[in-house]
């Protein structure tokens, strides 16, 4: 598959007389594709049942006319205020009960049905019309799934769908009433209507209660996606996406990715390190106008397995936004970096956001490639400068990874839920493996934990991961490497309860967690021979082999025939000390990157990447603030 470049246009923002003259510019910049529709609902429709198509028509003709490809979204993230007239009660509620009103967007509810209609009528319009159109290479369905807090609805059309799904689960209120344990606390139910939302009780809700409604508000998102993925295949053989977010937990992406034939993501590093990593204020000051070196690499490597191998950047950041707390301007060469980045861990195509720079409405504020009075704005010249480079390395894909890691979306819900501490957090947790991996130089694969083949790879890690479905402990068993599970891994069955005989429960290996604690801030629990464990630590016993100890001598770490439990939190350095240690065992080869330097092979080429603002010198390289380098793989 061939790499190429986008953009993310909105020609219902400007004078159609501007339209041709951008689709020259984008064309003469080195772009492929533009996307366009995903907000226009309005002027697709400005009264109800009052079709305005001819402009939408007019601008596909205009881009594919310059020879770009359109990635057309359906505008079921915008509805238009007559919506509202029309379902005045289509709107999320957040937990506290107030509406999510209208005057932005992403005001309605997945479980309305009504507007679950609107949206089938309106993707039905646009694939009937534009499903053979030469110039519609692709699709893009709805747009962010989950921005602004928009998936856990708390309406009545909520309570009424989640009763619905609860009945079709259990049956009966008595065989929910044992799942949940609603002994506990007089909370049994007798019929399925007396079920409310977990949401304004006086104290915490029982978290079966909790998790089943997780589970409910992830399969609504996914319902509403294959809605509109069921009209547009019936139309249109183009393939489909959906723009992902970071950090975005709210929803199970390789369920909603299932249908789909690309995952895309939008990628915005200076507005993540702002507001959603932990890192210590020197570390945000240090890659204030970088982004942190390995937030945007994760999420590439989780899209790469959501999307089955395809994927894209669908949005990336090309100058400050207008939604972090604080919104530096990236170092020069970082919008480079960035797009090289996504390339080399296999993207098909980087689309910025945006064209030009809207000098209206709430994301004015919010850079693109043109300033509003369309000057050339940095990004452009970087985007310019990465279209001539494609020439030389124009074939999309990377190799596989040195380790997997299983990223589980439930289990994000599980830990949210109960996180028996106010730092455990699950992303958090694998994104510190993650890292430690990458300082080690590996190249990581991530995997759904509905994964049935481990074969490929020497080593799997699976911190965190609530419960182990039974297809995943199958692979896990035949796993030919070496496989880490842990902290809290298997800690609790379907139903949340922890089940006995007590977690762990992995086959071949005697030990069991016998007492948890949580660790807060400036506490630690040290282990021999140095190193410590932070956040979490558990008291595990059993005939296992100890691999490490705590000082206490306690078991830290214990393992059999390539299986071992990591029964605590480790700081980093630890952590990178264990795999190392493990790496070393199995015969992977591993190097100790500097904090702003990291790699990642594609195909025959190994490409470095300095997220540092100085130039960095390593290993007989020299590389420049915001460098790329691109060399020749010893073996394939």
């Amino acid at each position: 598959m061939k790499r190429s470049l986008g953009v993310c246009y909105y020609p219902e923002h400007w004078p159609e007389e501007q339209w041709r003259e951008d689709a020259a510019r984008m064309v003469a910049t080195g772009l492929n594709w533009v996307r366009i529709g995903e907000f226009a609902w309005s002027r697709l429709e400005p009264a109800p049942g009052r079709l305005e198509f001819d402009w939408l028509d007019r601008a596909i003709d205009v881009l594919g006319d310059a020879g770009l490809k359109v990635v057309l979204g359906t505008p079921t993230a915008t509805p238009p205020r007559w919506m509202l007239d029309r379902h005045p009660d289509m709107m999320a509620l957040d937990a506290q009960g107030c509406k999510r009103g209208f005057g932005s967007r992403r005001h309605y509810c997945f479980s309305h049905r009504g507007y679950l209609e609107e949206c089938r009528r309106i993707t039905a319009l646009l694939a009937e019309r534009y499903g053979k159109n030469p110039h519609v290479a692709a699709w893009q369905t709805d747009n962010e799934y989950g921005c602004h807090d928009t998936i856990l609805s708390y309406s009545d059309a909520a309570r009424a769908a989640f009763r619905d799904w609860l009945a079709q689960k259990y049956q009966s209120a008595q065989a929910l009433n044992r799942a949940w344990g609603n002994v506990f606390w007089s909370m049994e139910y007798a019929s399925f209507d007396q079920i409310d939302l977990p949401n304004l009780t006086v104290t915490e809700p029982n978290p079966a209660h909790v998790m089943d409604f997780r589970r409910f508000s992830s399969n609504q998102v996914m319902a509403f996606n294959r809605a509109q993925v069921e009209i547009l295949r019936r139309h249109s053989t183009a393939p489909i996406a959906h723009n992902y977010m970071g950090r975005t937990l709210e929803f199970d992406h390789f369920a909603v990715g299932a249908d789909l034939d690309i995952a895309s993501w939008d990628s915005y590093p200076l507005g993540f390190l702002s507001d959603r990593l932990e890192a210590s204020a020197e570390h945000k000051t240090r890659f204030l106008r970088q982004g942190d070196p390995d937030f945007q690499a994760f999420h590439h490597d989780l899209y790469r397995a959501v999307g089955r191998g395809r994927w894209w950047v669908m949005e990336q950041q090309p100058g400050p936004v207008n939604w972090a707390p604080y919104n530096p301007a990236p170092l020069p060469g970082m919008v480079r970096l960035w797009t090289w980045e996504a390339f080399a861990h296999g993207a098909e195509a980087v689309c910025y956001f945006r064209w030009r720079q809207a000098p209206f409405a709430q994301e004015q504020m919010h850079a693109g490639l043109l300033r509003p009075d369309s000057t050339p704005a940095p990004g452009l010249a970087e985007a310019e400068a990465v279209a001539g480079e494609l020439a030389e390395a124009p074939e999309a894909g990377c190799a596989s990874g040195d380790a997997a890691l299983v990223f589980d979306y439930a289990s994000a819900w599980a830990w949210e839920t109960q996180p028996q501490g106010a730092d455990f957090d699950y992303f958090r947790l694998c994104f510190a493996w993650y890292r430690a991996l990458r300082r080690l130089g590996l190249n990581i694969d991530i995997v759904s934990p509905d994964t049935t083949d481990l074969s490929r790879w020497k080593l799997v890690l699976a911190p965190g991961l609530w419960n182990l479905p039974e297809s995943l402990r199958a692979a896990l068993a035949t796993c030919p490497g070496n496989v880490i599970l842990g902290p809290r891994a298997n800690a609790k069955t379907a139903d949340f309860a922890i089940p006995v005989p007590l977690p762990p429960g992995l086959p071949g290996l005697d030990t069991r967690v016998a007492r948890v604690e949580s660790l807060p801030p400036g506490t630690a629990v040290p282990l021999k021979g140095g190193g410590v464990f932070r956040h979490w630590a558990e008291e595990v016993e059993g005939t296992a082999p100890v691999l490490r100890a705590r000082a206490d001598g306690l078991p830290a770490l214990v393992g059999a025939d390539g299986v071992q439990y990591l029964a605590g939190w480790p700081a980093p350095d630890t952590l990178r000390d264990i795999l190392r240690d493990t790496c070393a065992a199995l015969g992977i080869e591993t190097l100790d990157l500097p904090e702003g330097l990291r790699l990642r092979d594609a195909g025959p080429w190994r490409f470095w990447f300095n997220h540092d603002a100085q130039a960095l010198d390593w290993g007989g390289m020299h590389l420049p603030p915001a460098g790329v380098m691109r060399v020749a793989r010893q073996s394939p």
